[in-house]
């Protein structure tokens, strides 16, 4: 009978809310799930889309051992990474904390928005912006080296291997249009406005402050972050794409761009989806620790 209420003790199964999930893991499926298995079968095939793809087995793996290009390749994305969670976390904190210190609520506002506002545009703009930057005759960056007197520091700077990584992980300076930008503005919008009066009134200055109040406050903030670097530059591959395709000399290579090489360039798609596998199983397992040990902090603060 229609409106009639579930029997105490047995809770109501919500169909209407699955029937409203249904699309969506249908999608997942589709295009999510079911290329990411099909790429995990093919990594074990010697596989020539539209012809006979041969069995090998792990063979795949087994070249990727001996792959040079893709180990150096991981030496990159550990020199992003430490980059990232240093330089490209500091500017972010540093203005987080800024905007935070403005007493009237309607500036806060103000700064918040003209900071975050880069984030509105596309990534691919902000990096072929960067590119033309970085022209060695026409690029801004040498444009003002030469108007200063500095005609020696001017370079090709993604021409260059020396200079090439350097000039990719500098897109987008200073780094505050970001998502740890809004990671940290959020965690001090959080601290309890009570703990920095006790801290005023003990004479605390900024810098202790900071140490002392906000960066504990945060901590829980900075891991979610360290797992998402983590992830991030494991993906990492769209800038090296588009400014550099993985040169000069292999000083840009990075795991995403050797998969696409060998791919597109070498025509080996089994091997290609075996490189693809291993980073799916990487970023899986950290996504995977990260969760395991949120659980294991919550419990541990709860007890």
């Amino acid at each position: 009978m229609i409106g009639r209420k579930a029997p105490p003790g047995r809770r109501r199964i919500p169909w209407g809310v699955y029937l409203v999930l249904l699309p969506t893991f249908a999608a997942l499926a589709v295009f999510a799930y079911y290329p990411a298995l099909s790429g995990m079968l093919h990594s074990l095939y010697e596989w020539r889309p539209g012809f006979t793809s041969p069995f090998v087995g792990l063979e795949n793996y087994v070249t990727m051992f001996g792959d040079d290009l893709w180990w150096a390749s991981f030496r990159n994305i550990g020199i992003i990474f430490v980059w990232a969670v240093t330089l490209m976390w500091i500017f972010p904190l540093l203005a987080a904390e800024l905007v935070m210190s403005l007493s009237s609520e309607r500036l806060r506002f103000v700064f918040r928005t003209l900071l975050i506002l880069p984030l509105a545009f596309p990534a691919v703009v902000n990096v072929l912006l960067w590119q033309f930057m970085y022209d060695p005759r026409d690029g801004v960056v040498n444009s003002l080296l030469r108007a200063v007197g500095l005609d020696g520091l001017a370079s090709n700077w993604i021409g260059d291997p020396d200079t090439a990584l350097t000039a990719l992980m500098t897109v987008g300076f200073p780094w505050v249009a970001s998502l740890p930008f809004l990671v940290f503005l959020s965690a001090l919008q959080n601290v309890p406005a009570e703990i920095y009066q006790a801290a005023e009134v003990d004479g605390a200055g900024r810098l202790r402050r900071l140490w002392s109040i906000d960066l504990p406050m945060m901590l829980r903030d900075v891991k979610l972050l360290l797992v998402m670097a983590v992830i991030a530059v494991l993906q990492y591959g769209m800038q090296a794409h588009i400014m550099t395709k993985g040169g000069p000399d292999n000083a840009t290579q990075v795991p995403v761009l050797r998969m696409l090489d060998a791919a597109f360039l070498d025509t080996d798609w089994g091997y290609a989806a075996a490189l693809g596998t291993v980073l799916f199983v990487l970023t899986l397992a950290v996504s995977v620790g990260a969760l395991l040990a949120g659980r294991r902090g919550g419990r541990n603060a709860r007890a």
